[in-house]
């Protein structure tokens, strides 16, 4: 099975005039021929077939708007919801930025202004919204140990539990990237909009673009309140709808959904970090994206490789989703630091179906020597914090109660057949397109 090119769909197009396709008003895209949009459609085929080898099981690729390319497990994938790990940061802060559109919630206040009275101490409560946006907050972090207490997941509150670690830098003066940040961030949302960020961003943000809730899966804590940092389970059909709302600068169909001057300051470089904005990664060479892109290139970004990334010279976006895949000669230390490498290998191909492509053959991927301190991702007394144990522990938060509250057992929340990287499964209850 091979890559697909797609054939216009109502697209009425002339040869001197440039394609372009509108937002869709169902569950399909309008698509163009390659050719219609300046593509090469063979090229395009193997680059397709390239990202699939990567382990790339969904792929999408956007031009003028329109749906050009397909990966060749698109017809069984499309559907399927697919854990977007850390593109769910991304989400939240579309979501922060509707809330911020809306006077609901003032992006320089500090926490002070929206966590409940005696939750969190006098420095925890000067963090700023912005802070949480940015990576800035200067809370201590372990990004792993963050991370699998909610894979498992056993995390009474996750928001509470930040508001237990000690910072290692003052607010705003350096980048630390970290999972409890966005959790608070999703927790000082829900406090702003005086409702549960699913319910806000199901009437705000998913069914304007025509994200049904029973697509999607987005998991909660034991305390109930929804994981900023990862765990939207949605389907790569659904994914593309959010990307190509920010790629139109925030307007769909004609409405406004999440204004431009959020998005302005979210797709700009930090003082902190010249790769991060508000929780996307900006920039040719930041994160996974290849550093021969152009200089306005961006992206949504994903542990295991799940991405959305926009080229707003080229008028291109590319959605894919999968597990891993990177190729390396350097063994499993190489398969966790070569993250670009597909990426770079798929942007090289596709470029060059480009029929006038600007951008010349950078060669293919060079692994440079193998020098991350893996360690650092993990620290023990975030990890003994979860059971209210040790320096870290917040106050009154266990993995029995946190802040007297109740809470559900380990997965009691996740409905069935979704676990970890997707949701899938002939019960009705799984979330999918149908």
């Amino acid at each position: 099975m091979t890559g697909s090119v797609l054939t216009g769909g109502g697209v009425a197009t002339a040869a001197t005039e440039p394609v372009g396709c509108a937002a869709p008003t169902g569950r399909a895209f309008e698509r163009a021929a390659p050719e219609d949009t300046g593509v090469d459609a063979g090229l395009l085929t193997a680059a397709l077939d390239f990202a699939a080898s990567r382990n790339r099981l969904n792929v999408q690729v956007f031009r003028h708007n329109c749906l050009i390319g397909a990966g060749p497990s698109n017809t069984e994938t499309d559907s399927v919801p697919w854990n977007v790990w850390s593109v769910t940061k991304s989400v939240v802060s579309l979501l922060t930025g509707i809330a911020w559109d809306r006077g609901r919630l003032d992006i320089d206040a500090t926490l002070d202004r929206y966590l409940p009275p005696g939750v969190g101490d006098e420095g925890h409560r000067a963090i700023t919204v912005r802070n949480l946006l940015q990576e800035t907050s200067g809370l201590r972090v372990g990004a792993a140990t963050e991370g699998i207490t909610g894979i498992v997941p056993i995390d009474p509150f996750s928001a509470v539990q930040a508001l237990g670690v000690p910072f290692d830098t003052p607010p705003g003066s350096a980048f630390q990237y970290s999972q409890r940040n966005v959790d608070l961030l999703s927790y000082v949302i829900e406090l702003a909009t005086g409702e549960p960020l699913q319910q806000f961003a199901q009437r705000e943000l998913f069914d304007p673009l025509g994200i049904r809730r029973g697509d999607y899966y987005w998991a909660r804590d034991r305390s109930g309140h929804t994981y900023g940092y990862a765990h939207l389970f949605i389907p790569p059909t659904d994914l593309a709808r959010l990307g190509m709302l920010v790629a139109g600068h925030g307007r769909w169909n004609g409405r406004t959904i999440v204004s431009g001057a959020y998005l302005d300051q979210a797709l700009t470089p930090s003082d902190t970090n010249s790769c991060y904005g508000y929780l996307f990664w900006v920039g040719p060479g930041c994160a996974e994206n290849p550093e021969f892109l152009p200089a306005d290139t961006y992206s949504m970004s994903g542990f295991g490789l799940q991405h959305v990334f926009v080229v707003p010279s080229l008028d291109l976006m590319v959605v894919w989703t999968g597990v891993f895949g990177v190729h390396s000669s350097q063994g499993p230390g190489g398969l966790l630091q070569y993250g670009a490498e597909p990426a770079h290998e798929f942007f090289r191909r596709l470029l060059a179906a480009f029929r006038d492509n600007p951008i010349p053959d950078p060669g293919p991927y060079v692994e440079t020597p193998l020098g991350v301190n893996y360690g650092s991702y993990f620290d023990t007394d975030i990890a003994l914090a979860v059971f209210g144990v040790g320096a870290d522990a917040y106050p009154g938060c266990t993995a029995l109660s946190c802040l007297n509250l109740p809470l559900a057992p380990p997965f009691s929340d996740a409905p069935p057949g979704c676990l970890l990287v997707a949701c899938v499964g002939p019960d009705p209850r799984t979330p999918g397109v149908r």
